[in-house]
C-alpha cells in the first residue's frame, strides 16, 4: 500500500483486516509482519526560514529537504544518517523513517536528537484515526506530548504523515581534531575531557582502526572561522596530554565514517548498537568477542561493534546499564531490539492498545 493523502492512509488502517509493515523509504531494514506500507505524501508544507521552522509531508526524501535548507543557509541540526551502504539497501531516506527511528548523528551528543527538534506532528493511529499533536511554533506547550512519544516508536503507534521541525543555520566552517594511537579507555577520557570545555565540541567519535591503520580520535568544532581556530588553539592546548593533536579546517560538516557507520559498509558480520554510560565503554569494549571492530560516537555513549555473523552479544556482554540494538544480522533468533525491562513493560502495552487496539501496526517489532 501507498497512499499518498492523509485521508487513504486512514480508510487504509480502518480497513485493514490483518497486520500492516510500516515503512519509510526501506533504507533501514526494518520490516516486520505484514502488508508493507509506505506513505507516499510528499512535499514541504511551510517553510520559514526566518523563524527556523519547517513543515514537511512524512513521505519527503530527507535529501530533497536538505537541498531546501542549504540553500537558505540551514540544516537538519540533528544530522540523519544514511544507513544505505551499512544494510545494502536502496530507496531514498524519508523524514518519516528518519523521525520514527529517531535517527540522530554524531553531533546528537552537542545538540540533541532528532525529537529535541520536533514541533509537531501529524499521524493516523491503528484504528485509522487521524491525530494532530504540538505546533508549527517553537513555543508551544499545550497537551499531551504525543510529539516525543511519536519520535522512536518505529510505527508501533501510528503512520506519521506531517512533522513539523526547528531547523538552525549552518555552520561557516568546521575544524577537527585528531590524536592517533589511543586505547578505548584513554580516548573516552580524552572525549570526556573536551566535552567538558566550553569550547563547544559538536562530535566526540573514536574508531579502533582509521585510514592510517591506527586508532584515531577525532573531535569537531563548528562556527565562523575566527571563532573556530581560536577554539581549536585552545582544545589543543587542553589535550596535549593526551598526545600530538593534529587540528585541521574546512567547509565541510559530515562524518560520513561515523554518522553512517560507513567503516562497515558491504560487510558480512552483524553490527551492532551498544547504548551506554561514556564511562562504561572501555569495559563493554574489553567484553567483546575476540576480533570486533569497534567505533564510538557520542563521546563513549554510542558504541558500533562489528561481530561475526550470529553472535548474541546481549548474552555475550550480560546485563549492563543501557542496551543493544543489532542493526544488521539475520538469524539466529536474535531479536533486533533489546527486551524492555518488566516495568515498562506493562506502560508500552497499554500504550500500544490505546493507539493501536487491534495490534496491526509493525506487530512484534519492539516488543
Amino acid at each position: 500500500m501507498e497512499p499518498a493523502q492523509e485521508t487513504e492512509l486512514a480508510e487504509a488502517l480502518a480497513e485493514a483486516s490483518g497486520p500492516v509493515s510500516v515503512r519509510g523509504g526501506g533504507t533501514r531494514g526494518v520490516v516486520a509482519e505484514g502488508a508493507a506500507l509506505h506513505y507516499a505524501g510528499a512535499g514541504i508544507t511551510l517553510y520559514e526560514p526566518g523563524a527556523l521552522t519547517l513543515v514537511v509531508q512524512a513521505g519527503t526524501p530527507v535529501a530533497e529537504i536538505e537541498a531546501v535548507l542549504a540553500a537558505e543557509g540551514q540544516r537538519l541540526a540533528f544530522e540523519p544518517p544514511d544507513m544505505r551502504g551499512l544494510m545494502g539497501t536502496e530507496g531514498e531516506s524519508t523524514i518519516g523513517g528518519v523521525i520514527a527511528s529517531n535517527a540522530s548523528g554524531p553531533r546528537r551528543v552537542a545538540v540533541g536528537a532528532a525529537r529535541d527538534f520536533l514541533l509537531g506532528v501529524r499521524f493516523v493511529d491503528g484504528a485509522g484515526r487521524v491525530v494532530q499533536n504540538g505546533g508549527r511554533v517553537m513555543k508551544n506547550v499545550t497537551g499531551y506530548d504525543l510529539v516525543k512519544l511519536m519520535a522512536g516508536s518505529h510505527g508501533t503507534l501510528g503512520v506519521l504523515t506531517e512533522v513539523s521541525l526547528k531547523v538552525l543555520p549552518k555552520p561557516e566552517v568546521a575544524g577537527v581534531l585528531s590524536i592517533d594511537g589511543l586505547s578505548v579507555g584513554d580516548a573516552v577520557a580524552a572525549m570526556s575531557a573536551a566535552l567538558g570545555t566550553p569550547w563547544e565540541v559538536t562530535a566526540a567519535c573514536h574508531t579502533d582502526l582509521s585510514a592510517n591503520d591506527r586508532p584515531s580520535t577525532q573531535l569537531r568544532i563548528e562556527g565562523m572561522q575566527a571563532s573556530v581556530t581560536y577554539r581549536l588553539d585552545r582544545l589543543k592546548a587542553h589535550l596535549a596530554p593526551f598526545g600530538e593533536v593534529e587540528t585541521t579546517l574546512s567547509d565541510s560538516h559530515d562524518w560520513p565514517w561515523f554518522r553512517d557507520a560507513e567503516r562497515f559498509a558491504g560487510g558480512e558480520e552483524d553490527v551492532w548498537r551498544l547504548h551506554c554510560k561514556p564511562s562504561d565503554a572501555p569495559g563493554l569494549v574489553a567484553r567483546l568477542p575476540e576480533g570486533a571492530k569497534v567505533m564510538l560516537d557520542w563521546g563513549g555513549g554510542l558504541i558500533w561493534a562489528a561481530v561475526a555473523p550470529g553472535t548474541d552479544l546481549r548474552n555475550t556482554l550480560g546485563p549492563f546499564d543501557g542496551h543493544a540494538t543489532r542493526v544488521r544480522g539475520q538469524g539466529g533468533g536474535i531479536p533486533r531490539f533489546h527486551p524492555e525491562r518488566p516495568e515498562l513493560v506493562a506502560l508500552t502495552a497499554g500504550l500500544r492498545a490505546r493507539f493501536d487496539p487491534r495490534g496491526i501496526l509493525n506487530r512484534g517489532l519492539m516488543a
